[in-house]
């Protein structure tokens, strides 16, 4: 309560200086300090309160112990800490040693195991006691023997050991390297042995989920959004999100973010001059002139991280997959084109009309892209459907809505003329064309599958008859044409259009991500690496720009030079928190803690 008090005496302090303590154009903040608080001090108040009230926070995350490591210290008070794992959650941990198998469990041709901190060179001659330290970051053939066995216990004959200096490594720290052979036993005997080598001084423990990168954002050789790209490329499935996570690890995000801060504190540091100091100095620029710069500043900067947004919602299309739903009427072939295009068995195909009761979900990867595939129930009309039946159309509906792309499959029926013979014709049910026209609609992206075209028996050169697509384009007039692909899912061939088919989604994907791909479509094609949490933080900045521009026109063209002042400050702290340095960063253990859950122990 003492700094809320504070803040607003200073504020007061500030706001009675002077008649006209902010001399920009049409701004007025009074000159009796009793008027003044009766008429803008309920604003203030409420911006004071919420600094208090961030900043208690950021205290209390600051001093707090977490339950784990104050369950620890009770544990050890007064013993030795000696293999004791507290996963980094006190600055102090950070002094210790922690080492990790770096590379998967199991057998494998060889095993990595990692160390990090002032007890390396500990480490290193307790292992190799007769052989002098590699030259830095050269790898070198050595025998590592048991630290405590008196008659030189080999551990494995032969081992390619790397050494780190610090700064210069990974962490920032001295870095230790062991490229072991990859059997089970060697690597348990050489774990084990480290912990033997714990001491008072220089203690050493196992490292918790992603501890290496910890301390390397700790000692400024990565940056939160680095170390988020990070957390991308070890979840990277496909290519195109490996090509996502890698342009998000070397495009430079964190440097923009906080090129942006410094703009916005140096806006605010212009406006803090008019405050306080415009009646006793004298300015070169004249207040007003002042004020003006600052707005056209946050004008230039607003529509950078506007289009900073929508690029970071493409990439999110990558990293998360695009959700592509299947629709058409029962017996379409909805499920054996799902089947060709996963390349097994996924779904139950029948001839029995409604076998598909409910939504289908697979990934899949297309083209290099990650696609939540969807295989839905039948639409037809609803008096001839029971009532599961009823519910898996409407639950088709919903993921119509839900997904970027659709897919909807009609099918070439045949009917049977006096003469006996068959004449193939284009099933469109009022139904299936009604999703059609509400996709088209939500502007989602559309594509139009024709199963069943080995009925047509048509020459090579030609894949669909020109009376279907007239009657397609009869009932969707703007329906392009390159989106219509005829297919056959019963006997795979060269010439069942499916191949074709991809191809055009693939395509569709691509135009869907531009930027994200990498396309120069966008002035800020690093923004693709932008994650979720940097997304929200980026609409969360706009919106106080946006309350900045607000205040600064101020009612009755009256401007809250202090408020909007305010407003760019909690702008920069967002920034500062995507970045996880500078004021208003918040904290920051809380986001990586969510980070490293994706992590794995030797990272």
């Amino acid at each position: 309560m003492r700094q809320l008090l504070t803040i607003i005496s200073k504020t007061l302090g500030r706001s009675s200086s002077g008649g006209s303590a902010n001399s920009c154009s049409n701004t007025h903040i009074g000159g009796s300090r009793i008027w003044w608080w009766a008429q803008r001090g309920w604003q203030i108040l409420d911006l004071t309160i919420k600094t208090y009230r961030r900043g208690l926070s950021t205290s209390r995350s600051r001093h707090l112990i977490h339950p784990k490591q104050q369950l620890l210290q009770e544990q050890v008070k007064g013993e030795d800490t000696r293999g004791i794992h507290t996963h980094g959650f006190e600055k102090g941990e950070i002094g210790n040693t922690i080492y990790a198998l770096a590379t998967a469990s199991g057998r494998a041709a060889i095993a990595v195991v990692r160390v990090s901190g002032p007890a390396c060179l500990n480490v290193y001659s307790s292992l190799c006691p007769s052989h002098q330290l590699p030259a830095p970051r050269k790898a070198s053939l050595r025998t590592l023997y048991h630290p405590n066995s008196l008659k030189e216990e080999v551990l494995d004959p032969g081992a390619l050991v790397l050494f780190f200096p610090a700064p210069n490594s990974h962490t920032g720290e001295d870095v230790l390297e062991l490229h072991l052979h990859g059997g089970r036993a060697i690597i348990c005997a050489v774990l084990s042995s480290i912990s033997t080598l714990s001491t008072p001084r220089l203690p050493i423990r196992p490292a918790g989920p992603g501890e290496f990168t910890r301390r390397a954002f700790a000692n400024n050789r990565l940056s939160l959004p680095q170390i988020e790209a990070l957390g991308d490329i070890l979840s990277a499935e496909t290519e195109q999100q490996r090509k996502l996570s890698v342009q998000a690890t070397t495009s430079g995000l964190s440097r923009k973010y906080e090129q942006w801060r410094q703009m916005l504190l140096s806006a605010r540091g212009e406006l803090e001059a008019i405050i306080d100091f415009s009646e006793d100095q004298q300015f070169d620029t004249a207040p007003a002139e002042m004020c003006s710069n600052v707005v056209s500043l946050v004008q230039e900067l607003k529509p950078m991280l506007q289009l900073h947004v929508g690029d970071a919602v493409r990439g999110e299309l990558l990293r998360s997959g695009i959700s592509l739903a299947i629709v058409g009427a029962p017996n379409a072939g909805k499920s054996s084109l799902l089947n060709r295009v996963v390349g097994r068995e996924a779904a139950i195909v029948s001839k029995e009309a409604g076998t598909t009761r409910d939504v289908v979900d697979l990934s899949v990867d297309i083209g290099g892209y990650m696609v939540l595939l969807a295989d839905t129930a039948g639409l037809r009309k609803a008096k001839l459907a029971g009532g599961i039946e009823k519910e898996g159309m409407r639950r088709a509906k919903k993921r119509v809505q839900d997904s970027h792309v659709v897919i909807v499959v009609l099918s070439i029926e045949t009917k049977n003329g006096s003469n006996g013979s068959s004449t193939p014709y284009l099933s469109m049910p009022s139904e299936v064309l009604e999703v059609l026209r509400e996709a088209q609609g939500q502007h989602k992206q559309v594509l139009i599958a024709i199963n069943k075209t080995d009925l047509l028996r048509l020459p090579p050169s030609q894949t669909l008859p020109e009376c279907f697509l007239n009657q397609i384009a009869l009932h969707a007039p703007t329906f392009p044409r390159t989106y219509i692909h005829g297919i056959t899912c019963t006997h795979p061939s060269p010439s069942d259009g499916i191949r074709p088919l991809l191809t055009t989604l693939t395509q569709v994907f691509a135009q869907m991500t531009a930027t994200a791909a990498g396309s120069d479509a966008s002035p800020l094609g690093d923004a693709i690496g932008a994650t979720d949490r940097q997304r929200r933080l980026l609409e969360e900045c706009i919106s106080y720009l946006d309350a900045f521009l607000d205040r600064i026109a101020g009612e009755k063209g009256e401007a809250d030079v202090v408020i909007a002042a305010e407003e760019l400050r909690f702008a920069a702290g967002c920034l500062a928190q995507i970045t996880g340095k500078g004021e208003g960063s918040g904290d920051v253990e809380e986001v990586l803690g969510v980070i490293f859950e994706r992590f794995c122990v030797g990272k």
